[in-house]
């Protein structure tokens, strides 16, 4: 939705985010690799299927978003992710608190980004149901 504003340096340092994000938790699962492949699309770039979380670099990929509207676009977007599976683990609030304070947001934005999320994310599977109607 908001992923194909960003510059295309961006979209694949933002998958890379993304595919660090859906890991830290050590749970890894299909519907994170869902919105991934979702995220893709939009973006119109191919899936890194070779993601190496040892190899990942959070401060770096962080510098790649210059403006307050990458970055905005960049914690809306995650936070769909962390919602997809009802489910905001400490190491999910954790990263999500690391990137808010590198990109100079307050509290009260991680807490508005998450509903927002959760919104989107619940909007997402009401909507695949509807598409799997039969």
């Amino acid at each position: 939705m908001l992923l194909m504003k960003l510059h295309t340096k961006e979209k694949f340092s933002f998958l890379q985010l993304a595919h660090y994000l859906a890991r830290v938790d050590n749970e890894y699962g299909k519907k994170e690799q869902e919105i991934i492949l979702e995220y893709c699309s939009e973006m119109g770039i191919d899936n890194d299927e070779s993601f190496d979380i040892n190899d990942f670099c959070l401060d770096s990929t962080l510098k790649d978003f210059k403006s307050n509207r990458s970055k905005k676009i960049v914690i809306l977007e995650l936070m769909i992710l962390i919602h997809v599976d009802d489910k905001f683990h400490l190491k999910e609030k954790t990263l999500i608190k690391k990137i808010m304070d590198t990109f100079k947001f307050n509290q009260k934005n991680i807490e508005l980004y998450s509903q927002w999320g959760k919104a989107i994310a619940a909007l997402y599977h009401q909507g695949k149901l509807f598409i799997e109607e039969k």
